[in-house]
């Protein structure tokens, strides 16, 4: 049974802005993480960060026998809008596959783009991802907060082009501050990106070629 993990110390939070490098402690807590006297059960609310269609099919189907999973559908980082609606449409019919419920927030562009000033030029996995990562992940904590759901998760690791690491450590940060637990997982490992390519066969999602905002298209 997957086991969520309490917050990063505060010696070890990430920096706001700067190349996305974890220092030596950060990397040590995430291979011997703390573990949380929480466990997952059928009837233990975990809200998920969904950033795709095909990534949250075969993150849901290996959640669903431990958790009661809440997909939490903000990325105001994937643009244009039209690209955006196709990717939601693709979450809609996942949740829908798996019967999971899924909350719609704010498609705010204007305040991604606000706080990512001065790091469009960045290369991707640099700072801009990072603020990325900690912005789609505080919505998330948001929500599960107002709902009375103690630990959050995302789909982001299955992605293989996701640095794992850095995307625990953020999870753990964000969460600790709203006095959350962070399921920490590898979603990739055991065939994880395989199953959501295979699913995302079958089910006829919409596959996207680019990780999200403009920069990463060229």
């Amino acid at each position: 049974m997957l086991s969520p993990t309490r917050a990063l110390s505060a010696s070890a939070r990430l920096p706001e802005k700067g190349w996305c490098s974890l220092p030596e402690e950060v990397v040590e807590t995430l291979e011997a993480p703390e573990r949380s006297a929480v466990a997952g059960g059928p009837n233990e609310r975990l809200a998920l960060h969904v950033c795709c269609g095909p990534c949250a099919s075969a993150v849901i189907e290996r959640l669903c026998t431990d958790w009661d999973v809440k997909c939490v559908w903000h990325n105001p980082n994937i643009q244009p809008e039209r690209e955006h609606d196709l990717r939601l449409d693709s979450m809609r019919t996942v949740a829908e596959r798996t019967g999971t419920s899924l909350a719609v927030l704010e498609y705010d562009v204007t305040r991604w783009m606000e706080l990512r000033e001065g790091l469009m030029d960045q290369p991707e996995g640099g700072a801009r991802c990072l603020g990325c990562f900690r912005m789609r992940l505080e919505a998330t904590a948001r929500w599960a907060v107002s709902q009375e759901i103690g630990t959050i998760a995302t789909t982001l690791s299955i992605s293989p082009h996701k640095d794992v690491a850095i995307v625990n450590a953020m999870g753990r940060e964000v969460a600790g501050r709203h006095g959350l637990c962070f399921l920490a997982e590898d979603f990739k490992k055991r065939g994880g990106f395989q199953r959501s390519v295979e699913l995302s066969r079958e089910w006829g999602l919409y596959r996207q070629t680019y990780c999200g905002c403009l920069p990463g298209m060229r």
